[in-house]
This record gives C-alpha cells, sequence and structure tokens, in this order.
C-alpha cells in the first residue's frame, strides 16, 4: 500500500480544514451544546454543498464514487474541529449499509438523497460487547419492529434510522421512519455530539433485504467504528497542538514550561500514541476498500485496540500540560478531552478488542 496521500487527498484535507474554520469553528461547537438536534440543519447542507457527503456513493447515484480513506481524510478533519454533523453515520456508514445489502430500487432511492446531504440516516447497530435487543416481526404482511438499541449516534437531525433487527434465527437491516420512533437522548460528558437509545414497540419497518444481513453488517460496524477512531485521530492531533502550542508559552519560573522535562516526556508520550493510532486508522480504511473482510474485520480491531485508552491518554495529558485552565469552560482543551472520553465509552475499552484479536489470531488458518 501507498503510505503517501495523493494530491487530490490533500487538496480535499484543505478544502474541508478552510470550510470548518470558516463555516463551523469553535464558537459554532459551542452554541450546539444547548441546541437539543446538535447540529443546525442549515450548516450540514452547506457542508454537504462542498460535495463530500457524496465521496462513496457511486457515481450513478449522484456521488464521487472515491474510497474510505478518501473519506477518511474528511473524518480526521470533522474530528479536528469537534464537528457536531452526522457525516460518519449518514454519508459513510448508511451508504456503506445500503451498497451491501440493499436492492437496486433502494439503493436508487435513498442514495441520491445521502449524496447530495438532502437525507440524513443515522444507524440502530449492535456495537462489540452489547446484546442486539431489536426483534423484527411481521404483522398483517408488514414488518414491524420491537426493542430497543442504544448508542445510535446523531439522532436527532435524522430522516431515517437503519435497524438491525432479529428475524427468527436471522438478522435483517431495516429503514425506518425517524418521525415513527422513540428517540430517548442519552448523556454522555460530551455536549458536542448527540445519542440517543431507540425505542421501538410494534414500529414499521422496511427490509433491506430478504437473506441473512450478518455478513454485511459486521462490515457497517467495522466501518463505523473505524470512522469513529480516525475522527478521534483528528481529535488528539488537536489536542497535542493546543498543548505544545501552551508549553511554549506558558512562562512558569523564569522560563517555558515546555522547557521542563516532564512536560517534554508527556508531549512525547502522547505523539507516540498519536501515531501508532495513524497507522493504525488508516490501515483499517485502506482494509475495507482494499483487502478481503477478515482482514478489513483485523485491521477495524487493531485500529479500536489502540485507539481506546491511547487518544484518551493524549486527551488526558492536554489537560496535565495546560494545568489549571484545561479544566474551564473558557479555554478549549476540555472540549478535546471530552470528545475523546466519549469516544473511550463507544468503543467500548482496549480491553474488548484486545480479546477479539487474541480470537482472530488464534482461529487463523496457518
Amino acid at each position: 500500500m501507498d503510505f503517501e496521500f495523493t494530491p487530490e487527498q490533500e487538496s480535499l484535507r484543505r478544502t474541508v480544514r478552510r470550510w470548518l474554520e470558516e463555516k463551523a469553528p469553535l464558537s459554532f461547537v459551542r452554541r450546539m451544546y444547548s441546541q437539543a438536534e446538535g447540529c443546525s440543519r442549515d450548516v450540514w447542507q452547506a457542508f454537504a454543498e462542498l460535495g463530500v457527503t457524496g465521496i462513496l456513493v457511486p457515481e450513478e447515484h449522484g456521488g464521487a464514487g472515491m474510497a474510505m480513506v478518501d473519506a477518511g481524510v474528511v473524518l480526521e478533519e470533522l474530528g479536528r474541529a469537534l464537528f457536531p454533523g452526522p457525516y460518519l453515520v449518514s454519508a459513510v456508514v448508511a451508504t456503506r449499509l445500503l451498497e451491501l445489502l440493499a436492492g437496486p430500487e433502494d439503493r436508487r432511492r435513498l442514495l441520491p438523497g445521502l449524496a447530495d446531504g438532502g437525507t440524513i440516516a443515522t444507524v440502530a447497530l449492535p456495537l462489540p460487547g452489547r446484546a442486539a435487543q431489536v426483534r423484527a416481526q411481521t404483522s398483517g404482511g408488514e414488518w414491524v419492529l420491537s426493542g430497543s438499541c442504544d448508542w445510535v449516534p446523531d439522532p436527532f437531525l435524522a430522516d431515517l434510522v437503519l435497524v438491525a433487527g432479529r428475524a427468527g434465527g436471522e438478522t435483517l437491516v431495516f429503514v425506518v421512519e425517524a418521525a415513527d420512533a422513540e428517540l430517548v437522548p442519552q448523556l454522555t460528558v460530551d455536549g458536542s455530539r448527540r445519542f440517543a437509545t431507540l425505542e421501538l414497540e410494534g414500529t414499521p419497518a422496511r427490509p433491506l433485504g430478504t437473506a441473512d444481513a450478518s455478513p454485511g453488517l459486521g462490515a457497517a460496524v467495522d466501518c463505523l467504528l473505524t470512522g469513529r477512531v480516525t475522527e478521534g485521530l483528528g481529535t488528539a492531533s488537536k489536542a497535542l497542538e493546543l498543548a505544545v502550542d501552551y508549553a511554549k508559552q506558558r512562562v512558569q519560573f523564569g522560563k517555558p514550561v515546555g522547557a521542563f522535562q516532564s512536560i517534554q516526556h508527556l508531549c512525547a508520550d502522547m505523539l507516540q500514541a498519536l501515531e501508532l493510532g495513524r497507522v493504525g486508522a488508516y490501515y483499517a480504511l485502506w482494509a475495507i476498500d482494499g483487502a478481503d473482510p477478515a482482514e478489513a474485520h483485523r485491521g477495524a480491531t487493531m485500529a479500536m485496540a489502540h485507539a481506546s485508552d491511547a487518544f484518551e491518554f493524549v486527551g488526558a495529558n492536554c489537560i496535565q500540560v495546560h494545568g489549571g485552565v484545561g479544566f474551564s469552560w473558557e479555554h478549549d482543551p476540555h472540549l478535546f478531552y471530552k470528545r475523546l472520553l466519549t469516544l473511550q465509552q463507544e468503543l467500548g475499552g482496549r480491553g474488548l478488542h484486545l480479546d477479539e484479536l487474541a480470537r482472530l489470531v488464534v482461529d487463523r488458518p496457518g
């Protein structure tokens, strides 16, 4: 694999970063803390006009037909800016689910709206370590869903929810109108991102297909969590920048605190954790498109095993370098630390992924 970004990817990075600096700076993120939806639909639509929401959508459905590494460039920049919009779940995960599971008619109906940002989707998927609790059955010839699913991301702007449900001995993925579902806010320490528990009771739904969706569902979960790791990479990268800049400026005992070896060691440890996470994230993104499903799952598992604790470590040390001001609302470090703490919760912790990685290694042929 090529470890260099292409000129087109670097141009994409610059375009997204410039837009975020101009249209969605941290002052915007702070304003969204008090908004129930978590993000302004107008700002989301303006972001979609860059064309980035169609990166993974095939050209015949109005998208660019690009790859996960390209989407990863966008995700990393969104993480740096703490952007609160639903890019990962709508433009990446929902799109992948439709490509993996939907028939031609559903792809024609749904993908163009996801590509131009006019339709926003979220997903209710069984994450590692959390059992699926949604049951599907037919009633009067129609499918209905009952049960619940937590950690549904960016739910309050969504038009559609793609829900994994058990139907007999199989798992199917269903399309549910968000207006038909009950979404109960799920609080985290990160006020810049919204989560909800999805509550269903005889809720009408439409299946994306009739075959067991388990293989595609597993790939979609890996896509979701690898995307979260990539967002976290951007967040941790910015946290390190904040720490280094502050260490150069803050004077104590007549010299910048960055001159003290203890601060230097903290920053060096943060850089090591960050760069290992970068390798893991982009390998996993590449593997989703460029390797077989087993290797893609292994790559995602390795990335999550490292990022679960390592990125939170970067955020915590950013606070440590800043000292008391790092905890104050007026300064920015706590915003990044809260995002990384919530990432750790969503991923499920390092031990969970190390157990899965051990299983993959032991069971691997040869």
